[in-house]
């Protein structure tokens, strides 16, 4: 079963726990309800979304409860389970400095994958900048004419041109949401960015923070 079809933790919950939202509020492949407990968590979160290899992630899964219980965990819940294209399930921390390792170990004893994500290499770079650009326009539904208009300038202009063919095609805000919005499909994020959205970017393969598998 992929546990991250799994409904996580109420919204009723979310609300008791923590009502702040954090921007960018769009997701792509996050399949309950969204809630982030912290913008770090959010952060991550963006990663997630433009990372080739996750299939889906949850928010606020269950499935650590008994484990962190039988540990006296005093600290929050695991933010997300991760569901990998190798089909590894992955319970992820978001956390600013070191996480505990018992938490992890004590997960590995009952065969649960589980990491922390420091805030160090989620920020690294200017891939989360990239990812929050684009996932502003994660909840835009693009008409079809701007689709068909921006398949037929990658046709013709190709890979090597992408950048500079969106910035020719963005003069208006509605081809901007467009573009954004068919990024997902087409930066694939594959494509996340040596330096910040330009003309001039150039792609590189995707490197997420460190985390099994």
């Amino acid at each position: 079963m992929n546990r991250s079809s799994a409904r996580g933790r109420s919204a009723s919950d979310a609300d008791r726990d923590t009502p702040r939202r954090f921007r960018p509020f769009g997701t792509i492949r996050c399949s309950n309800p969204s809630y982030f407990g912290s913008q770090l968590a959010r952060d991550l979160g963006c990663l997630l979304d433009v990372d080739d290899d996750v299939v889906a992630w949850c928010c606020r899964p269950y499935g650590m409860d008994d484990v962190l219980i039988e540990i006296g965990w005093k600290g929050s819940p695991p933010d997300f389970l991760v569901t990998y294209s190798s089909g590894c399930d992955v319970y992820v921390h978001a956390v600013e400095d070191e996480g505990d390792p018992e938490a992890t170990e004590a997960a590995a004893c009952r065969q649960i994958w589980h990491c922390f994500a420091k805030a160090k290499d989620i920020r690294a770079g200017c891939r989360l900048q990239n990812a929050k650009d684009l996932l502003r326009y994660a909840n835009y539904q693009t008409p079809l004419g701007d689709r068909i208009r921006f398949l037929a300038a990658l046709e013709q202009r190709g890979l090597g041109d992408r950048c500079r063919m969106s910035f020719d095609l963005s003069r208006d805000r509605a081809n901007v949401s467009a573009l954004s919005s068919e990024a997902d499909r087409f930066f694939r994020l594959h494509s996340v960015l040596y330096g910040l959205l330009s003309p001039t970017a150039t792609p590189r393969p995707a490197v997420r923070p460190a985390c099994p598998p």
